[in-house]
């Protein structure tokens, strides 16, 4: 099945987990409120220790999986998410932005923590040994596959930021193409939102 179609049922499976819902506000991204999936992970940051989603109760979270390596998805979706975090002024300390790695082969905790801080100081990056990555992929519905490239390899995968509200609750899905303003005009109209 080609990589295009495995995204497409991702992104129409996060639609159908989000219910009725999904029509009741006025989204960029694509609403996930009251799916069953993405409810946590547990996972190593840079320093050694296990973090999970509990660790950030009170913060708006974005999280986003990808690997180091990547040559423009990753680094464009963690820019928008740090812009988009700067151009909310003070609400910015309410924001949380996390990178998950689905490349621990490769990617080291001193290259994650690295590779994090190069978007932001605030960006966390975190990553799994390889059995870890499965199992908090696919309870993210996270689709991702190593593909041969002469003697190394790239990794196709999911390319959405999932937003959650400050009670740990996943709110939204961004896609590649939103737009920094999508970021910041959502974020806010999460952040009114009391649901």
């Amino acid at each position: 099945m080609p990589v295009w179609r495995k995204l497409a049922i991702v992104i129409i499976a996060g639609l159908l987990g989000g219910g009725c819902d999904a029509l009741k506000r006025d989204y960029s991204g694509i609403e996930l409120t009251g799916a069953n999936w993405g409810r946590d992970f547990k996972l190593t940051d840079p320093d050694g220790r296990e973090r999970t989603l509990a660790d950030f109760r009170g913060k708006y979270v974005m999280v986003f999986f990808g690997y180091i390596q990547c040559p423009v998805v990753c680094p464009t979706a963690l820019v928008r998410a740090a812009e988009a975090r700067n151009a909310l002024g003070a609400d910015r300390e309410r924001i949380q932005v996390i990178f998950i790695t689905l490349d621990p082969e490769r990617d080291s905790p001193a290259l994650v923590k690295e590779y994090a801080a190069a978007f932001d100081p605030n960006v966390i990056g975190l990553r799994g040994d390889l059995q870890r990555t499965r199992e908090v992929a696919k309870e993210f519905h996270v689709y991702y596959e190593k593909v041969p490239s002469g003697s190394s390899y790239s990794i196709d995968h999911t390319a959405i930021t999932y937003i959650y509200d400050d009670q740990g609750r996943l709110r939204l899905g961004m896609q590649h193409q939103h737009t920094t303003e999508q970021y910041v005009a959502d974020m806010r109209t999460l952040m009114k939102s009391k649901s």
